[in-house]
């Protein structure tokens, strides 16, 4: 092993050498590089191989290579790279093959030696990584693309990504990306020689020798892509995703006018379809095209498209009476409504029609639950409260079991600050299970602190802690707790909180915040607050490093409290703290104990 490492620094000395020669590093530089290059050296010839030593030694190569190249650029001095750079550049390789030999399947190894490659203008190794890569690599259609990308665009060779793109299909026959890619590609293609043979025209050269056949430079190769991918791939999507492929190139009409036609024939009964097609009229000329545009005739054009727009999409409600359908309009129709105009007439059009399909949507049933809220606020926004309220009803009687949709009703109704607030609220809490309500709950106890007396609002509070699943019951108690305070004061609050002790679960929030109230008080008593955090210990002691340290801390600082007592508990947290807890308990104890916490 030492042969072959001695072997490798002596192949470093002619390019030392020369960049002491050439003055680009002094000789203690050059010591310096040598015995880091010796420890490298070492460590990726040992027996049991790590791929950060490989790693390490790369990026080392990678740093001194920067360094040469910025001291060149100081001053001056551009020749021997020869000598110089190529040789680190072929070691780089050497170790970067080395590598992904050892680590095959670690595919960013192989990305950085694509990388370092495009970085150094490596074409020749560049293009035998690929070939390598994508035979260990065949199953994943993104590193073909790339490899194919950069044949088109650094190598220029169309031919060369062609081969690679047929050779992927191969192995994916039926990856809509694959298909994309080579179907852009290929009206690239198109497109490069339609320029070049424009550019041979306008320079009046014999194009006889040039072979440009009219149906490539018309995209009758990405019409043969397109066609093979249809028949493979299956759905909307893939469908557009080509067809805005196409609209980037301003030779496509025909094969866009294909793509469409197939579109609306093999995807009548999809919505995508059906929102694309409407979509379109937007991108559409107007119907009367006008020389002279005032702001006037815009907003005319723009109500126009968007009529239009309206009638695609009420014959794909009638073609298609889905949820997803109507959920396309009413997308759309929100969009429209959300974009900003200085026209009022324009935007109460706009409201009209969203009002309107929401009402349609309603109306057969196919209103999206999520899409309720939506219209709620719109209707309130507008100062339709009576609408909203009706709206909010039915919602709640289509979708009877969803609390989201109580909570709206309860949120407008709350809102409006209408009489049957508490009626809906019992209402909802009948026909919504008990797991999950806590939202419900909440929403109503904070309506009833602001509107119902203190006593009905502890009633509530007593009723939610048992209505609720016991892990939910542990926020109401935090805020009953709370509440408690702000109404009742301490005596009141410690008496419920002795009381809510006796019922787990228990956050420990709720124990913070007792403790909190504690330490407002004038005579705060260290005894009171041993028992909260004695209580809380008991709950969370084994999990919690922060609560042991904040009790340590509460008997040093506290007047009434006992430094003495810091010792035990230092040795309870020892024994209660579970696995790297405790260490982490020791080092923030240290820091307390030194001053630094």
């Amino acid at each position: 092993m030492a042969e072959r490492i001695e072997q490798r620094l002596e192949d470093r000395i002619p390019e030392l050498e020369q960049l002491e020669r050439v003055g680009l590093f002094t000789r203690k530089e050059i010591r310096a590089v040598l015995r880091k290059a010796t420890a490298l050296e070492y460590k990726i010839q040992r027996r049991a191989l790590r791929k950060e030593d490989f790693i390490n030694y790369i990026q080392y190569e990678v740093n001194l290579l920067e360094l040469i190249k910025k001291r060149r650029a100081r001053v001056g001095y551009s020749f021997k790279k020869d000598e110089i750079e190529y040789s680190i550049l072929h070691r780089v390789h050497s170790l970067f093959n080395r590598a992904t030999g050892k680590w095959k399947d670690d595919v960013q190894l192989w990305l950085s030696h694509v990388a370092f490659c495009k970085q150094w203008n490596a074409k020749h190794q560049l293009s035998k990584v690929f070939s390598t890569m994508l035979a260990i690599h065949s199953n994943k259609p993104a590193l073909w693309i790339m490899a194919a990308k950069w044949e088109m665009e650094t190598r220029l060779s169309s031919e060369s990504a062609r081969h690679l793109f047929l050779r992927a299909l191969r192995f994916h026959p039926e990856c809509p990306k694959l298909y994309q890619e080579y179907f852009r590609m290929e009206l690239m293609h198109a497109e490069k020689q339609r320029k070049e043979k424009k550019e041979f025209e306008q320079a009046k050269m014999d194009l006889g020798e040039f072979n440009y056949s009219e149906e490539i430079l018309n995209g009758e190769m990405a019409r043969i892509v397109y066609r093979e991918a249809s028949q493979k791939i299956k759905g909307v999507e893939f469908q557009l995703a080509v067809l805005s492929i196409a609209k980037l190139f301003d030779f496509t009409q025909d094969l866009q006018k294909e793509i469409l036609e197939s579109l609306q024939t093999k995807y009548a009964d999809d919505p995508l379809m059906w929102d694309y097609m409407a979509r379109r009229e937007l991108e559409l000329g107007s119907l009367q095209p006008t020389e002279h545009t005032t702001k006037q005739k815009k907003v005319a054009e723009i109500a126009q498209k968007e009529e239009r727009c309206c009638a695609v999409f009420d014959e794909g409600v009638r073609a298609v009476p889905t949820e997803d359908m109507w959920k396309c309009y009413i997308t759309f129709c929100l969009e429209r409504y959300n974009r900003k105009t200085n026209s009022e007439e324009l935007k109460q059009k706009r409201l009209e029609k969203t009002l309107s399909v929401f009402s349609k949507a309603h109306e057969s049933n196919l209103l999206p639950e999520a899409l309720y809220k939506h219209w709620l606020q719109l209707l309130l926004d507008s100062n339709l409260s009576e609408k909203a309220v009706e709206v909010a009803e039915a919602a709640t009687r289509h979708f009877s079991q969803s609390m989201e949709m109580w909570q709206m009703r309860l949120e407008v109704l709350i809102q409006l600050k209408r009489d049957d607030v508490t009626e809906c609220f019992e209402e909802a809490i009948k026909h919504v299970k008990s797991k999950g309500t806590l939202p419900l709950w909440t929403l109503w106890v904070e309506w009833s602190e602001g509107t119902n007396s203190k006593e009905d609002t502890e009633a509530l509070y007593q009723r939610s802690l048992h209505a609720t699943t016991p892990a939910e019951s542990v926020s109401m108690k935090e805020m009953y707790l709370d509440w408690t305070y702000r109404n009742g004061g301490y005596k009141k609050v410690k008496k419920l909180f002795t009381s809510l002790c006796e019922n787990r679960p228990f956050s420990l929030d709720f124990f913070r915040k007792m403790i909190q109230i504690e330490k407002e008080q004038e005579s705060c008593k260290m005894l009171h607050l041993r028992e909260y955090y004695e209580r809380a210990l008991r709950e969370f002691g084994s999990t919690n490093t922060d609560l042991w340290l904040d009790y340590i801390k509460e008997e040093l600082s506290h007047p009434q409290g006992k430094p003495e007592n810091c010792g035990s508990i230092h040795w309870r947290a020892m024994k209660m703290l579970q696995g790297d807890l405790v260490e982490d308990f020791v080092s923030k104890y240290t820091l307390l104990q030194t001053g630094h916490l």
